[in-house]
């Protein structure tokens, strides 16, 4: 009989695509959320268990969580939600997992790795499209050039997105670009730096993006400079930088509502069909200060698809046993979990290998490597 954990969001876009994955795949989530009314049908329909409670109530969050041995928290913005979950979490032992890409969230819970590791608890986020794929690159690269000291990332690709999704990104559309800067995360313009990518089917040109590598490709494999690009049509480009000089005025409170209104009446997110037949690329490269380089291509499937089928692999492996602390999922779970995905391809098109791995459970904390 497969081990109950909890699905926190579950009635969100992706929580439900990643209910109704692991109810096919024979698992054993118990739904939960703030709202029954949300919960409960989902949960008939699906023939699962469900939980109620609010993030702000700690003691049901921790009521729901005391018997499980695992969370996965699909509940964001994570700016607002991971704080509250993973202090409960540390309260009852439960290990934690979530699906956000918010550098500033990937920050705060690799700064509570030992406490995390004194309670006995694995935090391992990012375990969906943002950020698996990218970090098992990083981690790959970076075991085929130990000394690299540069490494950029680039996807193209990237399809619609869902209101959850779209919500966070008006809510940090006051924010800047970022990148890592000799181990330190840097403010840059938005579209700050252009590049040409040669993607598996053409070269593009890709600008620099915050994506969660920012911070978890450092984590990973402790290069200390780290870029992460996205192709992006011209206009989009154009959009992105014309928002970074009106950053001020997207930051209004007045504003901001009026976004997120039109983002709660207009955006959906993919359907099924354009889940299936979506796909992504990526490259990535790493250098060191010899002027050698590494570098490699993967094809994965549409986003939320992979992310899906990510969080319900991640959460398999952390109940199988994973060390406590605060890990990133390359460092959890080793460069071959990319293996253990549907439809993710490395190089020319071949299976991931699964010798290209790192040892699977990490042995030391996050980021103490000899490139710091």
């Amino acid at each position: 009989m497969a081990e109950p954990w909890l699905l926190y969001g579950a009635n969100g876009y992706t929580g439900r695509l990643i209910a109704r994955l692991a109810a096919r795949r024979g698992l054993a989530p118990i739904l939960a959320g703030r709202s029954a009314k949300r919960i409960e049908p989902l949960a008939a329909e699906l023939g699962l268990d469900w939980r109620v409670a609010a993030l702000e109530d700690p003691t049901a969050l921790r009521r729901a969580l005391g018997d499980l041995r695992a969370v996965v928290h699909a509940a964001g913005p994570f700016a607002d939600t991971a704080a509250p979950m993973i202090d409960a979490c540390l309260a009852t032992g439960t290990h934690y997992l979530d699906i956000t890409g918010e550098i500033e969230v990937f920050e705060r819970i690799f700064a509570r790795r030992a406490e995390a590791a004194d309670a006995g608890v694995a935090l391992v986020p990012g375990v969906g499209f943002d950020v698996v794929p990218t970090d098992c690159l990083a981690s790959l690269l970076a075991g085929r050039l130990p000394e690299a000291r540069e490494l950029a990332l680039a996807f193209h690709g990237i399809g619609s997105t869902s209101r959850g999704t779209t919500r966070t990104i008006v809510r940090n559309l006051p924010r800047r670009g970022a990148i890592r800067s000799e181990g330190r995360i840097v403010q840059v313009a938005a579209a700050w730096k252009t590049r040409e990518v040669p993607f598996a089917d053409a070269t593009r040109s890709a600008v620099t993006i915050p994506w969660g590598d920012v911070s978890t490709a450092y984590w990973s494999t402790g290069i200390p400079n780290v870029t992460v690009y996205a192709a992006l049509p011209p206009r989009r480009v154009r959009w992105l930088r014309r928002a970074d000089r009106l950053r001020g005025l997207l930051g209004r409170g007045s504003v901001q509502r009026l976004l997120l209104a039109w983002v709660d009446r207009r955006v959906a997110g993919p359907d099924e069909e354009q889940r299936a037949r979506g796909r992504c690329q990526l490259w990535g490269e790493v250098r060191d200060d010899a002027g050698r380089s590494a570098s490699e291509r993967l094809t994965t499937p549409e986003g939320y698809a992979l992310t899906a089928d990510a969080a319900v692999c991640a959460v398999r492996r952390v109940l199988a046993g994973v060390p406590p602390g605060a890990w990133t999922p390359s460092r959890a779970f080793g460069v071959g979990f990319l293996g253990e995905l549907d439809g993710v391809r490395i190089g020319a098109g071949t299976s991931v290998d699964d010798a290209a791995k790192p040892p699977a459970a990490p042995a030391d904390a996050p980021g103490e490597t000899n490139r710091r």
